[in-house]
């Protein structure tokens, strides 16, 4: 039995063993009172225990800088090791006066991070001095100075008027060591718990670079899974480079040991999807047991979509988000859409209500999202039309450039193709990629029926000439519809040259460049992301109480197991206590439900006495592909999500959206002002070198 009564981290030896305590024998029991007690911390222990604390931080911090220091740096470093095994002396006056500076200017960084207020709050580098205020970090930091922090308003009274309280370089130090302690808190958690999985999300833009978002996925000590937002990974063009990058930078700067690694996936953007998934391959080489998964955040049509190779297809995909993007800026414009949403389908009022409805959602992330688009295509159109022809001056110039940009868009007779032939191939694995987001048992019974889709897809590919023609057919009945002209696209006239084959068909050329390369490609994905491993790992879902009592409790986990056999307590009993387990929940009382998530199963009060159980069920759950039950512990995707939406491009920092997005994450002010202090010894420094007004170099300063 552990008793916590310090703010310091208390961890369980491996072979530690749950034992049941009874803490109330001892009220009857007079001997009780020679009993040891539990020695309360001195205040030098208790300095003591921050120190290694501290060191600990700074050793990592060191660690990360070695790759780009000198040798005479590392000389320096050596030597500043050595005083590190001195024994602490008390801090002088300067000393102590100096930390509560530091600690200042963390606070502000911290609240400014929490905050998303950008260091910088305008672009002055092209305009004269004085047009603007000052910058925000600057700003605050007067603000607090005028507020009476009397550490801040002592250190700069006699600073020279033209001198920064804080440059931009020490600014820039100082956020990189607040983002690394708070995300060492995050990642103290995940070693805590051993296993882990990876996670990236779509490429995005960060002040003018392409960065890769991390997110890392663990149960932590009360039996939750959580999805945590760790960090960004700066993203390379070469995928080898990008992979050996992405693997120094999760086991080198981060710090966590990839043996634990039980599941990898990777959200992709059009175009990006070959290399992550090189990227993929090559951590599956190095760590076989890092399986790679679809996310549970994106749907496997969506997914799959994205990764297709056909450059009509990535085209086709931004442009349907452009104009999904378009319409939810203007209310009026859905107003308009409904409208005309209505009068097409006076029909079947039933079918309009629904697509209104779906286009008041984010409905270019759904299983259907090819289905809905060419529902939507004519009103989209009509539409647009409408908007961008309509003199008055009721929409903007923005949005009638835009309706006329899309409408020209939506009316390209490749568009329409790509739309119809992508609608009928996603609808052989819309059912599949539907139940793996569904329950538990979906899951389960999804991994069953993936040989079927496979069957399906093949079919169509033996028989490829009979359902592109019945494709081909749809989308020229759609293309009149809405008055397109049916034609080869300009791009593939101008660059035969001359050498134009007249037997070339519209029909032949998009079965050749766009519904072959489609279904090869899909039916290859499914077979690379649905491994043996993959699959082993879905039908172990059994363990879960509810997908027992649908077999009838006829199950053979041991067999499928066997893959995760190290990751157990106690692997030579497993067979004994799957048998215990299963006669549990068979002969349960009448009142009893059945668990029906890995969630439940992990929070029953006695699963403390099945740890091979709980070993097992801990681990599937860290399959990307489970999706997070409690939605509290899943917010660090949205958080993200809500800064890239919140945060203009060129305003974006790393360090900042960190502290953003894990604003919760309590954080340690002394250690970082420690180190600090350790990193940047010269800084320390700086209070002794300011000049004053009147000195002779305050004009230079």
């Amino acid at each position: 039995m552990i008793c916590r009564s310090s703010p310091y981290r208390t961890v369980l030896r491996d072979n530690a063993v749950p034992t049941i305590f009874d803490l109330t024998s001892h009220l009857n029991n007079p001997h009780s009172r020679h009993r040891k007690r539990i020695k309360e911390l001195s205040e030098d222990e208790i300095r003591t225990l921050k120190q290694q604390k501290i060191d600990e931080a700074f050793e990592r911090e060191q660690a990360t800088q070695e790759s780009n220091e000198n040798n005479e740096q590392n000389t320096v470093s050596e030597e500043g090791g050595e005083e590190q095994d001195e024994k602490a002396v008390p801090l002088t006056l300067e000393e102590r006066e100096n930390k509560d500076y530091l600690k200042s200017l963390f606070e502000i960084l911290i609240l400014m991070g929490k905050q998303n207020i950008p260091l910088d709050g305008h672009n002055v580098d092209e305009l004269p001095e004085g047009i603007f205020t000052s910058d925000n970090f600057q700003a605050l930091l007067e603000y607090r100075i005028n507020g009476g922090d009397e550490v801040l308003r002592k250190r700069f009274e006699m600073t020279a008027v033209n001198l920064e309280y804080c440059s931009k370089i020490q600014q820039k130090q100082m956020l990189e060591i607040c983002e690394n302690c708070v995300r060492e808190e995050t990642l103290r958690e995940v070693r805590d718990s051993h296993f882990f999985s990876i996670v990236t999300d779509e490429v995005v833009d960060i002040a003018g670079e392409e960065h890769l978002p991390v997110l890392v996925r663990f149960v932590d000590d009360s039996h939750n899974l959580r999805e945590e937002f760790i960090g960004f990974l700066p993203y390379e063009a070469d995928p080898e480079i990008l992979a050996v990058k992405f693997h120094a930078t999760i086991t080198e700067k981060w710090g966590l040991n990839m043996e634990y690694c039980r599941g990898q996936a990777y959200i992709v953007s059009s175009g990006f999807a070959s290399k992550m998934k090189i990227v993929a391959t090559r951590l599956l080489e190095k760590y076989p047991q890092a399986v790679c998964t679809l996310c549970s955040s994106c749907a496997l049509n969506v997914w799959l979509a994205k990764s297709v190779p056909v450059v009509g297809v990535s085209i086709a995909l931004g442009t349907i988000e452009e104009v999904c993007c378009l319409f939810n800026q203007s209310p009026q414009l859905l107003v308009e859409l409904d409208n005309t949403i209505s009068a097409l389908f006076q029909d079947n009022e039933e079918k309009g209500n629904e697509l209104k409805k779906i286009c008041r959602s984010q409905w270019t992330g759904r299983h259907d999202t090819f289905e809905v688009l060419v529902d939507l295509l004519q009103a989209l159109v009509l539409c647009l039309d409408a908007v961008s022809s309509d003199s008055s001056v009721r929409w903007s110039n923005f949005i009638v450039g835009r309706a006329f940009v899309l409408s020209s868009a939506l009316t390209d007779f490749d568009f329409i193709v790509t739309a119809v032939i992508m609608k009928n191939v996603l609808s052989f694995t819309r059912a599949f990629g539907k139940n793996l987001q569904g329950q538990t048992s979906d899951v389960f019974f999804a991994a069953g029926s993936l040989t079927a889709v496979l069957h399906a897809l093949n079919e169509v590919m033996e028989n490829i000439e009979v359902y592109h023609e019945f494709w081909f057919e749809e989308a020229t009945n759609l293309a009149t519809k809405l008055d397109v002209q049916i034609k080869l696209p300009g791009k593939f006239r101008r660059a035969q040259q001359g050498n134009f084959d007249p037997d070339m068909t519209s029909e032949n050329y998009y079965k050749e460049i766009l519904s072959v390369p489609t279904i090869e490609h899909i039916i290859q994905e499914l077979k690379d992301i649905f491994s043996e491993q993959h699959l082993k790992a879905l039908k172990c879902l059994s363990l879960v109480p509810s997908v027992m009592g649908q077999l009838k409790f006829n199950t053979s986990e041991e067999h499928h197991a066997d893959m995760f056999r190290n990751d157990l307590p106690n692997p030579d009993t497993l067979s004994a206590e799957l048998h215990c387990w299963r006669i549990k929940w068979k002969h349960r009382g009448k009142d009893i439900e059945l668990p029906a998530t890995i969630y439940e199963a992990l929070h029953l009060p006695d699963i403390k006495f099945f740890p091979n159980v709980y070993a097992l069920l801990k681990v599937l759950c860290l399959l990307p592909v489970m999706k997070v039950e409690n939605e509290k512990y899943g917010i660090g995707r949205k958080r993200l999500k809500a800064y890239l939406k919140n945060t203009l491009t060129e305003q974006r920092s790393s360090n900042l959206a960190l502290l953003n997005i894990n604003f919760d994450i309590k954080h340690d002010l002394d250690l970082m002002v420690d180190t600090y202090i350790k990193l940047y010894p010269d800084k320390v420094e700086f209070q002794d070198c300011i000049p004053s007004n009147n000195s002779e170099g305050a004009d230079d300063a």
